[in-house]
């Protein structure tokens, strides 16, 4: 599709009038930041005041050396000042990525240490049991009132009403729409494409167009054009006519009129511990660090997947009998259907599922492949006959793919990652999808709490791949967490 094609004649109108929107967004930013601080507050309170009690019960602690009607406020200051300094208020981590978690995580782990080497040293005869108390509850608590403020905030943003940053993105024609579309992929991280800039070649005598992005100017005036369509923040993407000194002069014409400046490089799909920018000979270079497939974060990950697992396994045997139980009642067939799939490094396995077809589904398969719902290589279809009643209603909730915890506790599979692909799926791959193949496939993954059937073949696939190269053990808890709020929604399970 060339540019021409993309660049449709249109009316440019502004979308509120000039620095209304900067001041809005501070506003709401400054009130969901005291929002945010105020939650903490209260958490903080509960978990000294669930210390003391856990640790004393309505007793006095007469004991103590000190008084703890001292030291609570104390600690609680000091868990406040220990946030702050970590940069937990920091209003481009909030309300979106992991980052905002590990940075309370980390405070809290940071100050307890520091609390318990003083206490140690000074020898203060702080119970050790109440602190212990306090720092779990409050940990645990801090994560969860940040969570809940979040989905409060996207809540906010789906309706328009919480505070979130009017874009101008600026660039060549291609690199704009790919980055609108990236922008508009997630659109509770909170950026708004109001606008666009591009080369002056591509402009005609009338008002334009890039889709439905209204052309706002050239890179002439980027300034003017940010004003006229009231966007606090100019990102700034690929162009062989951006250099330097241009970039550094736009960066001297933003200064004082409170609208921000954003590089969005060229490179996407890389998550943010795996970039450094380091300053090099006066450049600012973004060095990347390659994907880890193997060290002490994977044994980490291998002993947590195992050993979860069988406790799953252990827990949940009374429920598993009686899903076994209802399929052997409701249809002929075996209970559990084994089916070969392709697993880290291309070596296959049997995978275990609960059935949910008839026996004869794959005999089937052919006389339906012109009824196939995706645009790739899995067949996937809504109405599929061949699923039974209890199939569905296992299907919707995702509990027949609790068997292959067995496939987690046998090494084959983990409990996060890309989903585990058929041998005739990867055998028409292509050099990039092969990459899926680098680690273990997972019982859940982006792909199931992303929309799982309703995603297309290439969103799956970008999913699966950015999981492979940025993983870690934070974004595996994080995945496990929302899979229970997607298995209960049953969006996109057929």
């Amino acid at each position: 599709m060339t540019s021409a094609t993309l660049v449709n004649a249109a009316v440019v109108q502004p979308e509120s009038p000039p620095g209304a929107p900067t001041a809005v967004l501070h506003a709401r930013q400054r009130a969901y930041i005291r929002a945010i601080a105020a939650l903490d507050i209260g958490v903080l309170c509960a978990a000294v005041l669930a210390g003391y009690l856990v640790r004393f019960g309505a007793e006095e602690a007469t004991g103590a050396d000190l008084p703890y009607v001292l030291t609570t406020p104390c600690l609680m200051i000091a868990w406040l000042a220990s946030l702050k300094l970590l940069r937990c208020y920091d209003d481009r981590v909030l309300g979106y990525g992991a980052d905002e978690y590990r940075r309370v995580i980390t405070a809290s782990l940071r100050l307890a240490g520091t609390v318990a080497i003083i206490g140690y040293v000074a020898n203060v005869g702080i119970s050790r049991g109440f602190l212990a108390v306090a720092f779990a509850v409050g940990t645990v608590g801090l994560v969860a009132g940040r969570f809940g403020a979040r989905k409060y905030l996207h809540r906010q943003r789906a309706t328009g009403t919480g505070w979130f940053r009017k874009v101008l993105v600026v660039g060549d024609t291609p690199h704009v729409l790919e980055l609108v579309h990236t922008l508009r992929r997630e659109p509770y991280a909170g950026y708004r494409v109001v606008g666009a800039c591009i080369p002056d070649a591509l402009l005609a005598p009338v008002p334009q167009r890039l889709g439905d992005v209204p052309v706002a100017g050239s890179f002439r005036n980027i300034p003017d054009a940010a004003a006229a369509t009231g966007a606090d923040t100019v990102a700034v993407t690929a162009s062989g006519e951006l250099t330097a000194t241009r970039l550094r002069r736009l960066g001297w014409q933003l200064e004082g009129t409170g609208i921000d400046l954003v590089l969005a490089p060229a490179l996407t799909d890389v998550a943010g511990p795996r970039i450094h920018t380091r300053p090099v000979a006066g450049l600012p270079l973004i060095h990347v660090e390659a994907p880890e497939f193997r060290g002490t974060r994977k044994l980490v990950k291998g002993f947590v997947d195992r050993s979860v697992s069988l406790l799953a396994v252990t827990l949940l045997l009374p429920v598993l009998t009686l899903l076994a139980l209802a399929i052997k009642i409701d249809s002929r067939g075996p209970v559990i259907f084994k089916q070969v799939r392709v697993g880290q490094g291309g070596r296959e396995f049997h995978v275990y599922k609960f059935r949910t077809m008839v026996v004869d589904a794959d005999k089937l398969l052919a006389e339906l492949a012109a009824k196939n719902e995706t645009d790739g290589l899995m067949f996937k279809m809504r109405d599929d006959p061949r699923i039974t009643r209890v199939g569905r209603f296992l299907r919707k909730y995702s509990l027949d793919e609790l068997p292959q915890l067995a496939n987690v506790l046998f090494g084959h599979m983990s409990l996060v990652g890309p989903r585990p692909p058929l041998p005739s799926e990867v055998a028409r791959y292509d050099g990039d999808v092969a990459r899926r193949l680098l680690v273990k496939p997972g019982m859940t993954g982006l792909w199931q709490v992303s929309g799982r059937s309703d995603l297309s073949w290439e969103d799956g696939i970008r999913l699966d791949l950015y999981y492979v190269e940025n993983w870690s053990l934070a974004s595996d808890l994080t995945i496990l967490w929302k899979t229970f709020g997607a298995v209960v929604n049953g969006r996109g399970a057929y």
